[in-house]
């Protein structure tokens, strides 16, 4: 039995019984990493001597009955998450040296529940991508198939719970990116509520979509690990005051009296034969487990694109007026004038991809331009938000693919970043309306790459798709597969 492939869970259990320490399990995944690590290239840094540290002292607290609810587990952290005394660049050159002086509210409720961290794991540069190709450290790869892209923009996330080079780890959703690397990887992936779970120490991407959420290996730890993360936090203008049930009463199998909805919108032009062929066994496995299936319609889906892609980077560019090599992150020491050393720093510190989203999105902000661009994305939105209101008042969860296709080969679309945009279709809507979304593997393309379906749910109602997942867990025998690396 190799430690490093267990679950949260299954780990919890020895540690409980005195088969294994915390101390351990942290060496043998590093062993994994240091075994697999050149191949899949998933983390930018790695924690190697504190988190033994931590492991150690989280051997003591269990000795000593304080250990909390993930004592000892260790975990991978997306490198857009603030970890206090721990490089955290966002995938950036422009943050290439910052170590942040405070921990996010995540990692603090993560080492208050006894949680080792690993390291920071890689992803798209400031989390703008769905490949990610556009990190300045280098491409992960897919740990089914090396010369194909993870997913993005938590693709460090998803390579390295796929490859065991930790038990879970934190990624963080705009625009599907929690959902799509954990397709892409045959992992389980849950983008929470927006205000489910606190932003505060997530360097911002796009404030009213991101969202921080569990790539995990079954659907058990995505409950265990969104009960730990999720609260109410005062320190984030955005956290919502709801109650945080307790999740592991969802882990149930069986969806007698639940309503599936399947939005037509989502089986249109473009859909590989492959993916709709793996969701449409799906949604028939749910329905032997007893859900009622009912086509519905989400009739402004065709428009999610196009207002994200005005939205996320309006909101982008005003969030990364930040990085201007003054205060802290890349700051060029040749420039002559102030406005030389903004023009040098940003656009050495920048990658091609951050570049272009902030001048699209300073472009849709400007005077003249804003009530035709970004003041009516912000009305398609609220068309958006609405379709999920009508769908919901018909059913209880939504089934749908989680991208249009399986994982692209690494560098085939580097030149075609529309096409990358696209790839996003199916998961930008549910950051858009702020509802929960979640990847569950569900089968394999012919080329033995894994296939997610996703989950979508009224807002709050992470509950309901845990239920479903795990019933899909449970029947289609998918989730546990292993990669051969």
């Amino acid at each position: 039995m190799e430690l490093s492939s267990l679950t949260i869970h299954e780990v919890q259990e020895l540690l409980a019984r005195g088969e294994a320490s915390s101390v351990e399990v942290t060496e043998a995944v590093y062993a994994r990493m240091a075994a697999v690590e050149p191949k899949v290239a998933a983390y930018i840094t790695e924690n190697r001597d504190e988190a033994l540290a931590q492991a150690a002292q989280a051997d003591e607290r269990r000795a000593a009955g304080t250990g909390g609810a993930l004592c000892g587990v260790p975990l991978a952290i997306k490198d857009v998450i603030c970890t206090k005394g721990l490089r955290t660049t966002a995938g950036s050159r422009i943050l290439e040296n910052f170590v942040p002086p405070y921990d996010a509210t995540v990692m603090e409720k993560l080492k208050g529940a006894g949680a080792v961290c690993l390291g920071k794991v890689s992803m798209d540069e400031f989390a703008m991508g769905s490949g990610n190709e556009n990190c300045a450290f280098g491409t992960p790869h897919n740990p089914w198939n090396l010369d194909y892209i993870c997913g993005g923009s938590s693709g460090g996330s998803a390579a390295a719970v796929a490859a065991d080079e930790c038990l879970a780890a934190l990624g963080s959703d705009t625009g599907g990116s929690i959902r799509q690397p954990a397709s892409h990887c045959g992992m389980v992936g849950l983008k929470p509520t927006y205000g489910r779970v606190s932003r505060f120490g997530l360097l911002a991407f796009a404030s009213s979509l991101d969202q921080i959420g569990p790539i995990t290996k079954d659907v058990t730890d995505a409950a265990l690990l969104l009960q730990a993360l999720a609260g109410y936090d005062p320190r984030d203008s955005t956290s919502a005051r709801v109650e945080t049930p307790d999740y592991s009463q969802a882990l149930v199998e069986g969806l007698a009296g639940l309503t599936v909805g399947v939005p037509a919108e989502y089986f249109g032009a473009g859909l590989d034969p492959e993916v709709e062929k793996v969701v449409r066994h799906g949604i028939a496995t749910l329905q032997d487990a007893g859900a009622q299936v009912r086509e519905v319609s989400l009739p402004h889906t065709e428009y999610g694109v196009a207002a994200y892609y005005i939205i996320a980077p309006a909101e982008a560019s005003s969030n990364l007026a930040r990085y201007d090599g003054v205060r802290y992150g890349r700051r060029d020491m040749d420039a002559d004038s102030l406005v030389d050393l903004y023009r040098r720093s940003r656009s050495q510190g920048f990658g091609d991809e951050v570049k272009r989203r902030i001048l699209i999105g300073t472009y849709a902000l400007s005077s003249g331009y804003y009530d035709a661009y970004y003041k009516k994305a912000s009305q398609v939105r609220t068309l958006i938000v609405e379709d999920y209101k009508d769908a919901f008042r018909q059913c209880d969860v939504l089934v749908s693919p989680v991208t249009p296709t399986p994982a692209w080969k690494i560098g085939d679309k580097v030149s075609d970043p529309l096409s990358v945009y696209l790839s996003d279709l199916l998961t930008i809507p549910a950051n858009l309306a702020g509802v929960p979304g979640m990847s569950v593997p569900c089968g394999f393309s012919s080329a033995g790459l894994p296939i997610g379906i996703q989950l979508q749910a009224s807002h709050f109602s992470e509950a309901i798709l845990l239920r479903v997942a795990y019933t899909l867990e449970k029947r289609l025998g998918v989730v546990g597969k292993k990669p051969a690396l």
